[in-house]
């Protein structure tokens, strides 16, 4: 794709923006690591919530849906819209409990909930596990799908195209290490706008490329692919089975921990709630990004991947198909921009898992282990230097992983049977720290076993539904008869917790008894309310602004009215609650 000296003026524009921005917080994150790590829990709810999305709009995200709705068309995307039920769960049963808590690091929450020896081993192996395995996992398939449009924007090898990769990573976290996460929120802001103007305008470019809507789906029907407009699969759908979309609906979303989407809220979702500004404000942000992440952003990268089915069929990787629209029809005058839009949606990731990775090797691991006496300047270096170390392992990373959407699927297998111990240690005191150190192994040993002496492949449906099924049976299992077995929590600690966090007193009795001036959370049943007019307030948007851009208006205006029906249930006990004027 050829760039003119306009086009490399706007990319040079947006970088200086970003180093603008690196320069002008430096002060700021330089103070301590509360400023460095969570902008001094000082965060609008606005800001917060879109800095999430931003983060999850990453140079891959595109390119994997293509992939999906190429192979599995529409209906394909359920391997991540099925995760909107885990992430109301996390808006309205646990956004305040987390804001309450107060902690550093959703790690360090493990020492706040437990005590002793247990406690200290389940927070320092999940910070070197989460920091730096699966941090650089994630890492690594991001800077992977951020090669491949290199690859193919400025027609040079995979290879020359991550070490231009390299550079990149160098760049953001030059910029992470100088700003903290002040720094990272606003170039969120500033990328999110970018990204989200420029896919839409792909989208538009794409649909007419292929002669409108209409024509579109007339082609697909003709080449055989008219199943792809499907919003579900159909009976006795070979790649995704009624099982598999049965584990996909009932069971992934709250067995599962996957990044951003864990079950209870954890990661860089869990960061911008404790850097919220209090427990309102971290709700809030929360139902933004769930909102935006499942409702506001998926039409535009589906509508190029349908076209993509009809510009460039039968591609050997079919990822590739979003680049290739964007190389071919893009009008000139646009390229800079976009070049720029998945510069921000790389960035914008790759800063925030730098800063989230090392707030788990520094405040769980440096600070708890290593060095627990020294100064709020020696953290910060030390924060500095975690971020560089990701910054070096995550480059090595990429030139191993070779395909994106095999990474998503590693991380739900190996993720499986360990959401519940996630979502009941907040709500039943009886939960250890075995409890979830059980429950990590267990879910990890048994896949692995399934698909290397089982024989099952996580990239066959019904092999992956059966994974999943399994490993979620045998680790609840196992992690229940460990906490039957082992000793609970002593009573100082439960006490501790309980008055600091304010749970429901369902699950907690032994313990409220013991603390009968503690005033518990009794928005139960109107929070499960919530949580299912959050749910049927996205879907409901989702499917009905799908169903309008598809040209089928009356399906599309019900599912929209019945979205804001639940949209006002929500509004409505929000200000019961005496939210109003942070809504407003």
């Amino acid at each position: 794709m050829r760039l003119d000296f306009l086009d490399w003026s706007i990319i040079a524009l947006y970088f200086a923006f970003n180093v603008a921005v690196g320069l002008y917080y430096k002060g700021r994150a330089s103070r301590n690591t509360a400023e460095f790590f969570l902008s001094g829990r000082n965060v609008p709810w606005w800001l917060a919530g879109t800095s999430m999305v931003a983060t999850t709009f990453a140079a891959d995200t595109p390119l994997v849906v293509t992939g999906l709705v190429a192979k599995n068309g529409i209906a394909g995307n359920w391997l991540w819209w099925n995760l909107l039920a885990s992430g109301m769960l996390t808006v309205f049963f646990y956004a305040r409990l987390w804001r309450r808590a107060g902690v550093m690091t959703d790690i360090e929450f493990s020492e706040l909930r437990y005590a002793g020896p247990p406690a200290a081993f389940l927070r320092g192996f999940r910070a070197l596990y989460l920091g730096l395995l699966i941090n650089c996992i994630i890492l690594g398939w991001v800077n992977l799908a951020m090669a491949k449009i290199l690859e193919l924007v400025f027609t040079i090898s995979k290879g020359e195209a991550l070490w231009i990769v390299v550079g990149l990573i160098v760049l953001t976290s030059a910029i992470s290490t100088l700003s903290g996460l002040w720094g990272v929120l606003v170039t969120d802001l500033f990328q999110f706008v970018i990204k989200m103007g420029m896919v839409i305008v792909l989208a538009i470019v794409a649909v007419k490329a292929v002669g409108g809507i209409e024509a579109m789906k007339t082609k697909l029907v003709a080449s055989g692919r008219g199943s792809a407009l499907g919003f579900v699969p159909e009976i006795g759908s070979v790649w995704m089975p009624m099982l598999t979309f049965f584990v996909y609906i009932a069971v992934n979303w709250w067995a599962t921990w996957y990044p951003g989407a864990e079950p209870g809220g954890g990661g860089y979702v869990a960061q911008r709630m404790l850097s919220a500004k209090d427990e309102k404000h971290s709700l809030l942000a929360t139902l933004w990004f769930n909102i935006a992440h499942y409702a506001v952003r998926p039409w535009p990268w589906i509508l190029v991947a349908l076209a993509s089915l009809i510009l460039f069929p039968g591609l050997k990787d079919p990822e590739t198909g979003y680049i290739r629209v964007m190389i071919d029809y893009l009008p000139s005058s646009l390229r800079g921009l976009m070049v720029a839009a998945f510069a921000a949606a790389f960035m914008s990731t790759i800063a925030t898992q730098l800063n989230w990775g090392a707030s788990y090797l520094v405040n769980d691991f440096y600070r708890r282990f290593v060095r627990r006496d020294a100064g709020e300047p020696h953290y910060v270096l030390a924060s500095r230097l975690a971020t560089a170390l990701l910054t070096v392992i995550s480059a090595a990373v990429a030139f191993r992983i070779e395909s994106i959407g095999g990474a998503w699927k590693l991380l739900i297998i190996t993720g499986a049977g360990t959401g519940a111990v996630l979502l009941l240690r907040w709500y039943w005191w009886r939960i250890n720290a075995w409890s979830e150190v059980s429950a990590m192994i267990t879910a990890f040993v048994v896949s692995v076993l399934l698909q290397t002496v089982g024989g099952l492949d996580s990239d066959l449906p019904l092999d992956f539904a059966r994974i999943v099924l399994v490993t979620v049976a045998v680790t609840t299992v196992v992690w229940l008869v460990v906490t039957y077995t082992t000793r609970p929590e002593s009573d100082a600690t439960l006490v501790a917790f309980y008055r600091r966090t304010r749970p429901s007193r369902l699950g907690w009795g032994p313990v409220a008894a013991r603390a009968p001036d503690v005033r518990p959370s009794t928005d139960g049943l109107a929070n499960l309310l919530d949580w299912v007019a959050g749910c049927v307030l996205v879907y409901g948007a989702l499917f009905g602004v799908g169903k309008l851009l598809l040209h089928e208006t009356r399906p599309g205006i019900l599912m929209l009215g019945l979205s804001a029906i639940a949209g006002a249930v929500i509004y409505r006990d929000l200000s019961r609650r005496g939210w109003r004027t942070v809504v407003e």
